[in-house]
């Protein structure tokens, strides 16, 4: 029973995270959708870890991967982020026309 419900719940903040990353015109909200599509594929692999293969922590290693991905890809994306909003007084997505100069 408890299985269903942390499934459910990670497939909430995919969704959340998908339906955020496509409709989303801003920079910043795209990366936050961003991380929770990563933190949803987390609980999912650390959920998958413990329920086939308690004794071994390859899911938790896996997901402790991810997480220092994300947390570099948040510190990248927020430098290009500033740095566009430096250039162009805007972060929205549809106004960042980088390569028409």
């Amino acid at each position: 029973m408890m299985l269903e419900h942390i499934l459910v719940l990670s497939s909430y903040l995919f969704s959340i995270g998908v339906y955020g990353l496509i409709t989303s015109r801003n920079m910043v909200r795209a990366l936050m959708c961003l991380e929770l599509i990563l933190n949803s594929v987390n609980i999912n692999f650390v959920t998958f870890s413990d329920l086939f293969d308690s004794r071994q922590l390859r899911g938790d290693i896996f997901s402790i991967f991810v997480i220092a991905i994300a947390a570099a890809e948040a510190a990248i994306g927020s430098a290009i982020v500033s740095s566009i909003y430096r250039n162009k007084k805007s972060t929205r997505i549809n106004q960042s026309n980088l390569l028409n100069k």
